[in-house]
């Protein structure tokens, strides 16, 4: 044998042995030993991401917007929808059969209904925070107006309709002044009633307190009533003309419950009880006091 062929015959037996050990290394690992670390893998992978519908009224959506970012700081894996609206709206909607998991009103009327039609989960309601209408204008805008008593010497006002707690407590204010008729609903009290007690002001019914807000601030309307948490933000903008007393409105109750959602998995469902705790938190209360609303409520 030449010693040119010894060599070759050394070097094919030699890749034989590194590729039988490759192979028995690559199946040791593949034995009880990967299935260690491919389980691992999974458990650190993030959890699957799950949504939450969340029916807020209008006058919350900024507190709100920031409590969820806060929340998912500590819950990534929870996206959290709104939808804001009047209270009387959303609880519309919830009735009408809309997916919803939590409901969070500006008022008590809209939470009784659901609460009478057995759409509510029982022994999850809770009141939040209480709240405070007041008489807006454009800051430096000359108005007349210096309260609710004399809102109809303003050329145009934005007021929220009857069916949206802050337009019916407005209407309750009204009606305490003496300005509007006795009635046992002053949901029921409409846009033109209100306008023939002030001798035909020009009023602009809105939708919610966010438009009436809008109408304001854009200059469409000289006056309008809103929540004093509805100025967070617009200091600069808007300028207080009167807060209304709760002898005239009686109290702006928020309550909250979670919502009957047969759509709703085991998951979501807990995902749902465990940000209602949240927003019953100490540490929301912090955040709901920041934005002008009174988080001492019995």
């Amino acid at each position: 044998m030449t010693r040119r062929m010894t060599a070759v015959i050394l070097i094919i037996a030699l890749a034989g042995m590194i590729f039988t050990g490759c192979r028995k290394s690559g199946s040791e690992e593949g034995a009880p030993d990967a299935a260690g670390p491919a389980e691992e893998t999974k458990e650190n992978q993030d959890p699957e991401e799950m949504e939450i519908q969340v029916f807020i009224a209008a006058s919350l959506n900024t507190v709100m917007t920031e409590l969820a970012e806060k929340y998912r700081e500590e819950h990534p894996e929870v996206k959290i929808t709104y939808n804001a609206d009047s209270s009387g709206t959303l609880a519309a909607q919830i009735e009408e059969g809309y997916e919803c998991d939590i409901f969070f009103s500006a008022a008590q009327k809209q939470m009784d209904q659901l609460e009478t039609d057995g759409l509510l989960i029982e022994g999850t309601r809770s009141n939040v925070l209480n709240n405070q209408v007041v008489v807006i204008a454009l800051k430096n805008s000359g108005t007349k107006v210096t309260g609710l008593a004399d809102i109809g010497k303003a050329e145009s006002i934005a007021l929220a309709g009857g069916s949206v707690p802050a337009g019916k407590y407005t209407r309750e204010a009204l009606i305490s002044l003496g300005i509007l008729g006795d009635t046992d609903d002053a949901a029921s009290v409409t846009t033109e009633q209100v306008s023939k007690a002030f001798d035909g002001v020009e009023i602009s019914e809105q939708d919610n307190v966010s438009k009436v807000l809008s109408a304001v601030i854009e200059g469409s309307c000289e006056v309008g009533t809103v929540y004093y948490s509805d100025t967070y933000g617009f200091e600069e903008d808007v300028e207080i003309l009167e807060t209304v007393s709760y002898d005239l409105t009686g109290n702006v109750i928020y309550p909250i419950a979670r919502v009957v959602n047969g759509e709703a998995d085991e998951a979501q469902l807990a995902a749902a009880e465990d940000f209602l705790e949240f927003i019953l938190s100490d540490e929301a209360a912090e955040v709901f006091d920041s934005y002008y609303f009174d988080t001492n409520v019995e």
